[in-house]
């Protein structure tokens, strides 16, 4: 089948096409395959611009027909299914890989509260910001998230500690609450520590433990005998007098 179109001083015209039709062909351009617009104003074009004498075969225009059926078909199902996808989603928890303009990727964790479908595209509304269903990368249980999101506040918790030759007296207390954090978590919660962030801990204590003194229980309260031996000084003074 040829394909002719309109030629004006030796150069082929093409006619001028709608602004939702050359987004879509800027955006077929963009992917490896076709999607059915794309393939919806191919047939057309084929149409539009066959030649009168040889006419596209009606065995062929309906091959294609029935082509383009079957694509439409097979999107109109992976539509259906990334949507139930989605909303399955709601009340899970999840982790995105969210990209900025500048190319930078950052992890955006937290509870979907709902979904959102604008523009053929799904989102997905998570920390009080919306997300592309593109960017899923991980969907977690509670316990899961639970215990990413500990592991995460020790992680920045130890950061926020001097390393162990500059760390002073001033730290102890900073040190310490870092050690009552991980020792509150589970042994599960535990398995989401980073290694370097517990040595990091305890080298840090060890430290300390060279350059504060001794604590001193002299100080203390005094113990039940020791009361008991106050009391016969007491009654052995009453008796001298």
């Amino acid at each position: 089948m040829a394909l002719v179109a309109p030629v004006e001083n030796g150069k082929v015209v093409e006619k001028e096409t709608s602004a939702s039709a050359k987004s879509s062909k800027a955006e077929a351009s963009s992917t490896s395959g076709l999607d059915k617009e794309a393939f919806l104003q191919l047939l057309v074009a084929q149409m539009q611009y066959q030649d009168p004498l040889e006419p596209m075969d009606n065995t062929e225009y309906i091959s294609q027909l029935a082509t383009f059926s079957q694509l439409e078909a097979t999107q109109n199902l992976a539509d259906t299914v990334s949507q139930g996808m989605a909303n399955s989603l709601v009340g899970k928890y999840v982790f995105l890989d969210v990209t900025d303009k500048l190319g930078n990727v950052s992890t955006i964790a937290g509870k979907v509260d709902y979904v959102m479908y604008e523009g053929g595209e799904v989102y997905l509304a998570v920390n009080d910001g919306l997300y592309s269903l593109a960017d899923l990368n991980t969907v977690a249980d509670g316990a899961y998230y639970e215990a990413f999101e500990l592991a995460s506040v020790f992680s920045a918790a130890i950061a926020k500690l001097p390393s162990v030759n500059a760390v002073t007296k001033s730290d102890a207390e900073a040190v310490k609450n870092a050690r009552a954090m991980y020792d509150a978590m589970n042994s599960y919660q535990k398995g989401f520590v980073q290694e370097k962030d517990l040595e990091k801990l305890e080298a840090l204590e060890k430290k300390l433990k060279e350059i504060l003194p001794p604590e001193d229980d002299s100080s203390g309260d005094k113990g039940e005998g020791d009361d008991k031996v106050d009391a016969d000084d007491k009654d052995d003074k009453l008796s001298d007098g």
